[in-house]
C-alpha cells in the first residue's frame, strides 16, 4: 500500500498563497489518479481536486477553480493555493489511488483507500 505525507500547511493571511505538498511511498501509482481532500471543522471531508497520473489531466470542485492548480513531479503531488479566503481554513489531505479523476471520484471519499495524515491551513481575515 502506498504511503502519503502532506507538508506546508500554515498560517496564511486571506489574500495569500501557500502550496502543499503530498510525497508518495511505495508501490508505483502512475495507474492511478491522486487527490487533494480538506475537512473543515464540523463540515465532511471535501474533494477538492485530483490529477489523473496516467493522461495528466485535472479536476477542481467549483469551490477551488482558478485559486487551485494540482500538479505532479516525481513522487510528489502539489497543490498549488493562491487568492486564499477564511472559508479554505481546513486540515488537507491527499489520498490515492482511484482509477478515475472527475467529480464523481472526488465525491467518493470510501472509494480512495490510502490517506495521508493531514496539513492544516489556517486563513486569517
Amino acid at each position: 500500500q502506498v504511503q502519503l505525507v502532506e507538508s506546508g500547511g500554515g498560517l496564511v493571511q486571506a489574500g495569500g498563497s501557500l502550496r502543499l505538498s503530498c510525497a508518495a511511498s511505495g508501490p508505483p501509482q502512475h495507474l492511478y489518479a491522486i487527490g487533494w481532500f480538506r475537512q473543515a471543522p464540523g463540515k465532511e471531508r471535501e474533494g477538492l481536486s485530483c490529477r489523473d497520473l496516467r493522461a495528466g489531466g485535472a479536476f477542481y470542485a467549483d469551490s477551488v477553480k482558478g485559486r487551485f492548480t494540482i500538479s505532479r513531479e516525481k513522487n510528489m503531488v502539489y497543490l498549488q493555493m493562491t487568492s486564499l479566503k477564511p472559508e479554505d481554513t481546513a486540515v488537507y489531505y491527499c489520498a490515492t489511488p482511484h482509477p478515475f479523476c472527475d467529480a464523481t471520484a472526488v465525491s467518493k471519499r470510501g472509494d480512495w483507500d490510502s490517506w495521508g495524515q493531514g496539513t492544516q491551513v489556517t486563513v486569517s481575515s
